[in-house]
């Protein structure tokens, strides 16, 4: 630890000096105030030293939402170990992949979780242990979570530098394999601070947390509402029905949403209404209409949008209603600038490829040095999104580049080369070209343009279906389609442009 660092636990030591009786987690029965947190860390993090982890040594936790889940990033901060976040949605293959690409010590697996876990574990010889996320003993030899907890060791110093790994959360996959982001304690710090200036995070605030603490989105806006030693009331997934409940009970401040959450609340809210009055900030990919009809029944509430990443959190925002369809302006610490193909800076109204430099900016690729050299070359994080800045210095977002196609169906990242692969493993599939096409419900969702083999009968639920056995069901195509044959560019590879020409609707 330097003099001048300041980590994700040197926030929580903060909070607990300061306002130790404050409610900092709250989950289900379970309330936590900052000197308990704190406390439960400490525990933890001693038992993860027993252990065997060390600074620098993962630990990957499969999971959905729980008090044990924050305290394990808290844990993870103290010692300077590296959290791996697994998506829950992903197959056992997918999790293998994960835990292959990041070598953890250590498995902490949910009860809905275990089975996959540990037939992938026991596939990636670095694991050496197990743990359930519940107090009681889980299968295939998960220990209880309460177990690690150690009295023995809880009031140890470590010395952990502010830059060092924290957590590592996989990207969608490219070429079939995703990216682990590592982002250190100090890239922490910075989006809260960014987030915290752009967005009504006021002290006290209370986060609803429904988005899942794997993703970025989650942990951050957790973070930052920490850093202001708010409340995060933790809900194991979203279920409107018990989000509203909560808000109106914990009087809830801010939360963070994918479409179609907004719509279901307010479908809910009509048959059950909420006092919603406490809401002062909401942020996320959402749909206008939902953001407008949810912003009638939260009066004091406003809608923030805005340009980020795994890689790069909060590089521009503002509250939607300054200027409506953008992605606002450059957040407090992140400089901007939009290059064309050779990384020279384009003038204002013409688009260009939206770089930052700013100390939110992950540390790199695990593992991958030359997608990490690739992506910062010239001193730039290049985020592989086009945009155009206004008179005003608002970003406008325009597309992706090319390189970098992507779906994002209900703000999940998914790369067309996953789901691609996984359709040609179908025996009757001889080639596919995969895109991605306006929906109502999801902002955008999957289409798969297919060429069967000879002979071939296969059905568009055939497809779907083997897709959702394959990877993630949140891969597989909404729309399944068949052709005679795809359109070819000169180099003789399937011309994407023209697919999504004659394919690019939901028909």
């Amino acid at each position: 630890m330097g003099l001048r660092d300041f980590s994700v636990y040197d926030m929580i030591c903060r909070n607990a000096l300061l306002y130790p009786e404050r409610d900092a987690v709250v989950f289900g029965d379970t309330r936590l105030n900052y000197r308990d947190y704190k406390h439960a860390c400490d525990r933890c993090a001693a038992g993860l030293v027993k252990a065997g982890i060390r600074q620098g040594d993962r630990f990957a936790v499969v999971a959905n939402n729980s008090d044990r889940f924050l305290i394990l990033y808290g844990a993870a901060a103290k010692i300077g170990a590296i959290m791996v976040p697994v998506n829950w949605r992903f197959q056992q293959e997918e999790i293998k992949i994960v835990l292959e690409d990041c070598t953890p010590k250590i498995v902490f697996a949910g009860d809905d979780y275990q089975e996959a876990a540990a037939a992938a574990a026991a596939k990636v010889p670095s694991v050496k242990a197990s743990f359930g996320m519940s107090a009681g003993a889980g299968r295939d030899r998960f220990q209880p979570f309460d177990a690690l907890l150690c009295d023995d060791g809880a009031e140890a110093v470590f010395d952990v530098p502010a830059d060092a790994g924290y957590v590592i959360i996989h990207t969608a996959a490219v070429a079939g394999r995703p990216r682990g982001a590592l982002l250190s304690q100090a890239n922490i710090i910075a989006v809260n601070l960014q987030t915290i200036s752009g967005s009504r995070v006021d002290e006290g605030a209370c986060h609803l947390c429904v988005l899942p603490l794997f993703h970025i989105s989650a942990l951050s806006l957790s973070m930052a509402v920490m850093h202001r030693a708010g409340k995060n009331v933790i809900a194991a997934r979203f279920d409107s029905a018990q989000a509203l409940a909560l808000i109106e009970h914990e009087r809830v401040t801010v939360f963070g949403c994918f479409a179609p959450m907004l719509k279901m609340l307010l479908d809910q809210h009509a048959r059950n209404p909420a006092d919603l009055s406490s809401v002062r900030s909401i942020g996320g990919l959402e749909d206008p209409q939902s953001i407008v009809k949810f912003l009638q029944a939260a009066p004091n509430a406003a809608f923030y949008s805005g340009f980020g990443q795994t890689e790069a959190m909060a590089v521009t925002g503002c509250n939607a209603a300054e200027r409506p369809g953008s992605a606002g302006r450059p957040s407090a610490l992140s400089r901007v600038a939009l290059f064309d193909d050779g990384d020279r800076e384009v003038p204002t109204g013409e688009v260009g490829e939206i770089c930052v430099r700013s100390p939110a900016v992950f540390l790199g690729y695990w593992g991958l040095e030359a997608e990490t050299e690739y992506t910062f070359r010239n001193g730039w994080h290049h985020t592989g999104d086009m945009g155009r800045f206004d008179e005003q210095g608002y970003l406008w977002y325009v597309k992706r580049k090319e390189e970098k196609e992507l779906i994002k169906p209900g703000g999940e990242n998914v790369y067309p080369a996953e789901v691609e692969k996984a359709i040609l493993s179908h025996e009757d599939i001889s080639e596919v070209c995969v895109i991605g096409v306006p929906d109502e419900q999801w902002r955008e969702a999957i289409k798969a343009v297919c060429v069967r083999k000879p002979g071939a009968r296969v059905a568009p639920e055939e497809v779907i279906n083997y897709v959702a056995a394959k990877i993630a069901r949140f891969k597989k195509p909404k729309y399944v389609v068949f052709v005679p044959a795809l359109p070819k560019a000169k180099d003789g590879n399937i011309d994407r442009g023209q697919v999504k020409k004659e394919h690019g609707g939901t028909n």
